[in-house]
């Protein structure tokens, strides 16, 4: 793959060689992950745009595949963390250990040391272990008596939570979910998916057959990349109205942050480059608006008790904000 730097412009061909491999990817993920493209994409796009993804779904719609599958075609370590009430940061990031041989504390790494980390129903762990996780994928380290140990790279969390059986769980503060560049849901698979998955029933780790595609130096090589994708100031003008009139839409107490409308732009980028262009053009903005911006949004409880939804109010913003039609 041809190197870049990160003040230079993308070329075409770099533009085709990120597309390319993005669809390598995309396509290497949906053996495990049937019917399901379009997540897979969002996903894919999260991790090159060096975000993170929150999935709140059901159980058994396939999420640990996904994750697995995704680590496999990175040629990089998976690992899945169950959260529990009774989950201690320590189990999370890692805990010192005092050696009586050498007289000193060894830091042994937790299951958050690894390229794709599945933190299965996350909001069932307490607050304080909530905030490990969300501090790591922030700082991409962990810091413990002094010395940073850095998680590598590649780095992504896919953070997921049950939208049914509440009891007993904590909610994941607002300022906490904006550090997801994305949220989005899995779903169940369509008939056809459903029918090629039961025709397989015999094979119970559909991941396991997935061969890697990427390495984590290209994967690293295609996140330089997706940050040299050129974005016109009218369009960086089109995502600053959107967030700014995110925060004066009627029934939102809480608008988009500028970190969320930095989230959009960084994944409008990879989403332009996934298509083969070196340049974000305003759909790339509307395709992302939803999965990007819609979870930072919080609503009056009037309005959450009239039936209002944060995605109808973006759908309202998006339709009163004029699209840039010139440079």
């Amino acid at each position: 793959m041809t190197t870049t730097t990160a003040a230079a412009v993308m070329s075409p061909a770099q533009a085709t060689e990120f597309r390319e491999a993005f669809a390598r990817i995309v396509d290497n993920v949906g053996r495990a992950v049937l019917g399901k493209a379009d997540v897979v994409r969002l996903v894919v796009t999260a991790l090159l745009a060096g975000g993170h993804v929150l999935l709140e779904d059901y159980p058994g719609t396939g999420k640990t595949q996904l994750a697995r599958a995704l680590g496999q075609s990175l040629r990089t370590s998976t690992s899945r963390i169950q959260f529990t009430p009774d989950l201690l940061p320590s189990d999370v990031t890692g805990v010192s250990i005092f050696d009586p041989r050498t007289q000193t504390f060894a830091f042994h790494r937790g299951p958050v040391f690894a390229g794709v980390v599945l933190a299965d129903e996350i909001n069932r762990a307490s607050p304080k272990t909530q905030a490990a996780l969300l501090e790591v994928m922030e700082e991409g380290r962990v810091t413990v008596d002094g010395v940073a140990h850095p998680v590598g790279e590649p780095f992504v969390v896919l953070a997921t939570q049950n939208p049914v059986e509440q009891a007993g769980t904590y909610r994941l503060p607002e300022a906490q979910l904006d550090r997801f560049l994305v949220k989005t849901s899995i779903g169940y698979p369509d008939h056809a998916a459903a029918v090629e998955i039961l025709a397989g029933a015999a094979v119970r780790d559909r991941a396991a057959a997935v061969e890697p595609v990427v390495t984590g130096e290209e994967v690293a090589e295609l996140v330089r990349l997706a940050g040299t994708v050129h974005v016109e100031p009218a369009v960086l003008g089109y995502v600053a109205t959107l967030a700014e009139e995110t925060r004066r839409a009627p029934g939102v107490a809480l608008g988009v942050s500028v970190r969320g409308a930095l989230a959009l732009v960084r994944a409008a980028k990879t989403w332009a480059a996934a298509h083969g262009r070196g340049y974000v053009v305003p759909d790339d903005v509307k395709d992302l608006a939803h999965p990007v911006l819609a979870h930072r949004l919080v609503l009056d409880p009037e309005a959450e008790f009239d039936g209002a939804t944060a995605a109808e109010a973006l759908d309202a913003v998006l339709a009163a904000v004029p699209v840039p039609t010139e440079r």
